[in-house]
């Protein structure tokens, strides 16, 4: 299985980047995937989307990328997690398969 890379961004790129990568960096050792987590702010995404598989964010995408962009305000509020992780896992499975 191959290293993800993953763009976890928020608006200033600290405060709830911060809690999300957590969950996130969770998620990926709980499915024994291995992973790469690079914290941003939402402005630098497009320019590092080249350099990542997939973005997850805690603010509104302000244009569309190339790459999955999932948004993850649900590991803030506790609701519809598992559907986030969901998410995130079917983007992982279809990287794998390239």
């Amino acid at each position: 299985m191959k290293k993800i890379r993953v763009l976890v961004a928020c608006g200033a790129g600290i405060a709830t980047s911060t809690v999300v990568m957590k969950k996130v960096e969770d998620l990926f050792k709980s499915n024994n995937i291995p992973v790469d987590i690079m914290q941003i702010k939402i402005a630098e995404a497009a320019a590092k989307q080249d350099d990542a598989d997939i973005l997850i964010s805690t603010t509104m995408l302000p244009t569309t990328y190339r790459i999955p962009a999932i948004k993850a305000m649900a590991f803030l509020t506790g609701i519809g997690t598992e559907k986030v992780e969901q998410e995130i896992l079917d983007a992982v499975n279809k990287i794998n398969e390239k």
